[in-house]
């Protein structure tokens, strides 16, 4: 990264490029913790945004809707639709029509699913704990705060473009 900052430092020597820095750091911290994949889940056989979908509803506690299962997990519904449906081909969610509304799909986890959350949630933070073992206890806690002031602004915005 500091290579191509410096690169086109030479090309535009009058222009900042501080938020390049961090954005393509960003971009690319992402990127890599992509190719890594997560190691307790590729184990699981689910991808990050199914293990994503059996979170939502484990953390609830409660059924969602899809349309509340998209929110929680910042997805389209189109693309929980899909995830939907493979978890429920292995038995790991259930769907039901809401008896209040006919038109209205209710899913909850199924015991396999719960069982499949408990037993990947340990694991998975251990995996993650290894992925940020290079910061200490202060920087981990920076490093969150400035990231989830970022991610607030950038809510913000998206939210107030989409309406």
């Amino acid at each position: 990264m500091a290579a191509v900052v410096r690169q086109w430092r030479a090309v535009y020597p009058g222009l900042d490029t501080g938020p390049m820095e961090v954005i393509g750091r960003i971009n690319r911290c992402a990127a890599l913790l992509q190719q890594a994949e997560d190691a307790p889940l590729s184990r699981a056989g689910l991808t990050r945004s199914e293990f994503d979908l059996l979170g939502a509803l484990r953390r609830t506690g409660h059924e969602l809707t899809p349309g509340e299962l998209a929110r929680e997990t910042f997805s389209s519904g189109a693309a929980v639709t899909k995830r939907l449906k493979q978890l429920t081909g292995r038995g790991l969610v259930e769907r039901r029509g809401d008896p209040r509304d006919r038109r209205m799909a209710r899913v909850r986890l199924t015991d396999a699913g719960r069982d499949v959350v408990d037993g990947i949630m340990p694991a998975q933070l251990v995996y993650e704990n290894a992925v940020l073992s290079g910061l200490d206890g202060p920087e981990l806690g920076e490093l969150a705060a400035l990231l989830g002031g970022l991610l607030g602004q950038l809510e913000g915005r998206l939210g107030a473009v989409r309406a």
